[in-house]
């Protein structure tokens, strides 16, 4: 202890509290201060989406490539007494058994891993969470019975603190907004080096957030649109399935001249002149999931 306190008194390392949480991350450890106050999913929007240097802290462009990572690292300062092995468990969540098989064996393979859950849909994920309580919960976005969404609003509503990442192929911008303002600490895509996705689960799990750069830049544009109303995105997803305005109308119970009256304000928030353009941007941004629409 009086190694300890010499580092402490020197500003090496935080106060060591019974809460610091020590986890290995390769030859580096991940040092979580202790936080009494959990952080709403809209303050770490906010916070992320305030002007500050992200990707440029620190010296090191690796960083900057990889993603917003903000773990601190005290690898040389903490003495050797104070590392603990336990790995870092994780609950695996994918409804395609081939990608989710590939994802445990890929975190079987770090010494510091270990998937202690798995699940095939977003139902069976909240219930795995909470019978395995892990470190890190890797989400799939689109899960059959319950989504990625769906699961973590219903993870984060019993618990705030979970650590939790999207892992998906999909990357249009209101995804990655109903992901991060669910609660989910990380978003990645399944394209992403192995190297990366380990980088994720160890910040993730150290409770910092992992959003790479390329997934910022498409956050950051969303929460400056405008945003749709609720009728107005009901009314855009019937229009994605190719309902004319006499349709629509019948479907919501209003008139043909109400319907056009929407229509003409979801072109305008998307900035686009016709349905058709507005049926693409609404796809690639994540508004309208076709395979659900023509379901």
């Amino acid at each position: 202890m009086p190694a300890v306190r010499k580092l402490e008194s020197e500003g090496v390392m935080p106060t060591i509290k019974k809460t610091t949480d020590y986890r290995l991350n390769g030859q580096r450890n991940l040092v979580r201060l202790p936080n009494k106050n959990v952080t709403s999913p809209e303050s770490r929007l906010n916070e992320f989406l305030r002007p500050k240097e992200h990707l440029t802290h620190g010296s090191s462009s690796r960083k900057a490539q990889a993603g917003i990572n903000l773990v601190h690292r005290e690898s040389d300062s903490l003495p050797a007494g104070m590392q603990v092995a336990r790995p870092v468990t994780l609950l695996v969540a994918d409804d395609h058994p081939v990608v989710r098989e590939g994802l445990v064996a890929m975190i079987e393979r770090q010494s510091d891993m270990r998937v202690v859950a798995q699940a095939g849909n977003g139902r069976d994920a909240v219930e795995q969470f909470f019978a395995r309580r892990p470190d890190v919960g890797l989400i799939d976005l689109r899960m059959p019975v319950m989504d990625g969404v769906d699961a973590v609003v219903a993870i984060c509503e019993r618990e705030p603190a979970a650590r939790l990442i999207i892992l998906t192929t999909y990357q249009g911008q209101e995804d990655i907004y109903r992901a991060l303002r669910a609660g989910a600490l990380g978003y990645l895509l399944k394209d992403a080096p192995a190297e990366e996705l380990v980088e994720s689960i160890h910040s993730v799990g150290a409770g910092q957030t992992w959003i790479p750069p390329a997934v910022g830049a498409k956050l950051a544009m969303r929460v400056t649109d405008r945003a749709l109303t609720a009728r107005e995105m009901e009314v855009l997803r019937i229009l994605a399935a190719g309902k004319s305005n006499k349709e629509i109308g019948v479907a919501f119970n209003i008139s043909e001249a109400t319907v056009k009256v929407h229509v003409t304000h979801i072109l305008d928030k998307l900035r686009v002149t016709g349905r058709t353009e507005a049926i693409n941007v609404a796809v690639r941004r994540g508004l309208v999931n076709m395979d659900s629409t023509a379901a």
